[in-house]
C-alpha cells in the first residue's frame, strides 16, 4: 500500500502457474472504501476483470506491453 493504492504485482506468479484470484479478492475485501487497485497481469485477465467487475468495481485495462497488463479499479461499495 502506498497511500490509499494498492500495488499488487502477479505476473511472475501466474506465469509460474500460481492463481492468486481468490487471494486478490480477499486483500480487496479487507481494504477501506476508496482505494486505488493497480494489479499487473500477464494478459488481459477477463474472468479476473469479470470478478472485479462482480465487486462492483469499474476497470481499466491498459497493455504496457504484450506480457503486461496493468488493470486499475477503485473499491467503490462493501463487498
Amino acid at each position: 500500500m502506498e497511500g490509499k493504492r494498492a500495488i499488487i504485482d502477479v505476473r511472475a506468479r501466474i506465469l509460474n502457474g500460481e492463481h492468486p484470484r481468490n487471494e486478490i479478492f480477499e486483500y480487496i475485501k479487507q481494504a477501506p472504501l476508496g482505494t486505488i487497485f493497480e494489479i499487473h497481469v500477464p494478459h488481459q485477465a477477463q474472468p479476473f476483470v469479470g470478478g472485479l467487475e462482480g465487486m462492483g468495481m469499474n476497470v481499466i485495462i491498459d497493455e504496457l506491453e504484450p506480457t503486461h497488463y496493468p488493470l486499475m479499479a477503485v473499491k467503490l461499495l462493501e463487498v
